[in-house]
């Protein structure tokens, strides 16, 4: 015996998973949780008897449902799974799925379209965090849709699609309890562990949407230009970032992260490809193929703060609406930023754009034995 949940599966940005409504799974979190493991497949490294992809950035939930909240048309609440474990995270943001959030309410008739555009206000629940998201909404024969085909590329997926405006309204300390947890633009600590020498080194500790811990690539013995692949094969360098982050994790108040996906580990060096920053990030113990969005927000961020460890090594232009270009292992991602006149090292706004599609709409089946379904 099986049970089906309703379900579309969505690209959001350069990740992927199944959207459900909040109302057509269990209420409470721990059932919810292990018919979300068995939606996904895991734990099993291939995933083979779910629909997770035997990737973290494939392995991605999104639960959808009306806002209570004044002023916000949607509550969205990410969940990070991990192919070969049984964990359901639903601490951290995802602004890649975030990107699908609109799309799945208007296709689910959870909204109604504007206009030729739909500019919906959404609150991530994992964060409280509020954003404004932009979709476009033609007229087609057949009323008002969803456009997913256009002309906007971004790096780490193939072709082109309709633009979708992400414009973040309040995102500083989102995990943290503020943008410098720490208290300090940038710490010294000294790291040890088996395996390795001890080394000490200036880190920059920073939550503007993702709670991340960055650091030069060249004080890890990196040049910070290497592939996924020589990372990932570096036992040794990973070994010496995870004693980085569980210490790092007690000092930005985070308590003991080995359990957590977050803080992000995010190396930087200076940019090769006419942007502003060369960034390898790891989420938290595989290196990421791009870079998470509300991570790129995070580095934008720390790059206009003086004296991060971004000073001196980003390369940026003037203004109080900067443009930063991260550079990742397969592009680049751009974040636009708003700083306050009166003291610039305040980020008011950070815009960026994404893109969504539809792949398959239909019913997801897991195991009756994990949960029979809602009563009826």
């Amino acid at each position: 015996m099986q049970t089906a949940i309703p379900s579309l599966f969505m690209r959001g940005g350069s990740s992927r998973g199944p959207f459900f409504l909040a109302s057509d799974l269990p209420t409470d979190i721990p059932t919810r949780d292990r018919v979300l493991l068995a939606v996904m497949g895991s734990p099993d490294r291939r995933q083979i008897d779910g629909m997770g992809g035997a990737h973290p950035l494939t392995s991605k939930v999104g639960i959808v449902s009306p806002s209570r909240t004044p002023g916000v048309a949607l509550d969205f609440l990410f969940a990070q799974l991990q192919p070969d474990k049984d964990t359901v995270d639903t601490s951290p943001n995802c602004g890649n799925m975030l990107a699908a959030v609109v799309p799945f309410a208007l296709e689910r008739g959870l909204i109604e379209p504007q206009g030729d555009t739909t500019t919906v206000r959404v609150l991530t629940l994992n964060t409280d965090m509020q954003c404004d998201v932009t979709v476009q909404t033609p007229m087609t024969p057949q009323g008002r849709r969803v456009r997913y085909d256009g002309d906007a590329r971004i790096d780490g997926v193939p072709g082109s699609s309709a633009p979708i405006t992400i414009n973040f309204l309040d995102t500083a300390g989102s995990v943290c309890a503020g943008l410098l947890p720490t208290g300090q633009v940038r710490d010294l600590v000294t790291v040890t562990g088996q395996g390795f020498a001890p080394f000490t080194l200036p880190v920059t500790c920073i939550d503007n949407g993702m709670p991340l811990v960055m650091f030069q690539a060249a004080d890890v013995g990196c040049t910070g230009y290497e592939t996924v692949a020589e990372l990932n094969a570096d036992t040794v360098l990973k070994q010496r970032i995870e004693a980085l982050r569980l210490l790092t994790g007690q000092l930005m108040g985070l308590g003991d992260v080995s359990a957590k996906n977050y803080p992000k580990m995010t190396l930087i060096a200076p940019p090769r490809s006419g942007g502003s920053l060369c960034t390898r990030s790891f989420i938290p113990h595989v290196c990421h193929d791009a870079i998470g969005v509300l991570a790129a927000v995070t580095v934008g961020t720390a790059c206009v703060l003086k004296g991060s460890v971004c000073d001196g090594v980003a390369v940026m232009d003037g203004g109080h609406e900067p443009r930063v270009s991260v550079e990742h292992p397969t592009g680049e991602f751009s974040v636009a930023l708003g700083l306050d006149p009166a003291n610039p090292q305040n980020v008011t706004r950070a815009a960026l754009l994404r893109t969504a599609r539809l792949i398959m709409r239909g019913e997801v089946m897991i195991p009756a034995a994990v949960w029979a379904g809602q009563p009826a």
